[in-house]
């Protein structure tokens, strides 16, 4: 009889700039107040990188603490995932830099771009990978470094990002915990609208100074659009995770939503029907980082006590593409 194999995390970590910025700080940049901020985000600050800071910068930091957390060697790593839209370079992957920063020799080593769904893409992917067979330990990274790509002019977007990173070890077990549902898709009709994406810089539309001087390399948004995407989105696909591993929303200890503004992920632990005490939030400290906004909340919750072995937690994120992602996780 063959023995099943599971996915778990054995470790994680955590990396935010020093630099705070707060919603004071931006009222001297652009038109803009703390109220207005709190009213509509529910963010009070974020961090914000040193100019000389790449995103593989922070990963690595994240990644020391989540090995440290683990009680492994980085030469016991067979393969690394970083999740990212803010690379080092177009290439090589950010996740080579990462590879030469912690020392995980023997691992192979590529970048997830799924906008702000990346690292549960970046687990899913995994998960799959050990049930396999293949691998055993897993290193799994998300990072940003936003303060680069967006315009410091725009109100509507300057004011909800921040740079930052965290990382999880994902290992084989026979114990019947870790990852037992995961679900992500994608719908790329919305990948070509005014939606949420850099149209510049890439083969489609090279830099020119024209881009430049349209501020077509910097992030643009459509807020009311990516709202009502992800009120909907987000509640839909942790409800199909939750039906395929036979879970109730009542047995779920902590939700951790993706951080992307308060209002969006109020709305969807209401639709899901989580009590707010069960739902995880500090998108009021840093803002949305991307791609590393539910490994944070899940390493500050674990050092907060707030998430704990045994503890059943549900994931669900959402980002540009479109990409959205559940995933379903026994401590």
């Amino acid at each position: 009889m063959t023995q099943l194999r599971y996915a778990t995390i054995t470790g994680t970590g955590s990396y935010l700039p020093e630099q705070v910025v707060t919603n004071f700080d931006l009222e001297k940049m652009v038109d803009t107040s703390d109220e207005w901020i709190r009213q509509r985000t529910g963010i009070t600050e974020r961090r914000i990188a040193e100019d000389d800071v790449a995103t593989s910068d922070l990963c690595v930091r994240a990644a020391r603490w989540a090995i440290k957390s683990a009680h492994i060697d980085p030469l016991d790593i067979e393969m690394i995932l970083v999740a990212t839209v803010t690379p080092d370079t177009f290439f090589p992957s950010t996740a080579c830099y990462v590879q030469k920063g912690i020392g995980a020799k023997n691992a192979a080593a590529m970048d997830v771009s799924a906008a702000c769904a990346g690292f549960l893409y970046g687990l899913d992917l995994a998960d799959g990978m050990i049930k396999s067979g293949r691998y055993d330990t897993i290193l799994v990274v998300g990072g940003e470094v936003f303060n680069n790509i967006v315009d410091w002019n725009d109100r509507g977007t300057c004011v909800l990002f921040g740079d930052g990173a965290g990382a999880a070890v994902v290992q084989a077990t026979d114990e019947p915990k870790g990852i037992l549902g995961s679900y992500i898709g994608s719908d790329g009709d919305y990948a070509d609208i005014d939606l949420l994406g850099i149209p510049g810089g890439g083969s489609r539309m090279p830099i020119t100074p024209e881009v430049i001087d349209q501020k077509l390399d910097k992030l643009q948004m459509n807020g009311r659009e990516v709202f009502k995407l992800g009120v909907r989105l987000m509640p839909e696909a942790a409800q199909r995770v939750l039906r395929e591993a036979d879970v109730s929303i009542e047995e779920i200890d902590l939700l951790i939503p993706h951080q992307a503004n308060l209002r969006i992920i109020e709305a969807v632990g209401d639709r899901l029907g989580v009590p707010r005490e069960k739902v995880y939030i500090n998108v009021d400290k840093y803002g949305n980082t991307s791609a590393a906004t539910v490994i944070i909340a899940l390493d500050e919750a674990i050092r907060e006590g707030r998430a704990k072995p045994g503890d059943l937690l549900l994931f669900v994120t959402f980002g540009a593409g479109l990409t959205w992602g559940s995933t379903l996780l026994r401590l």
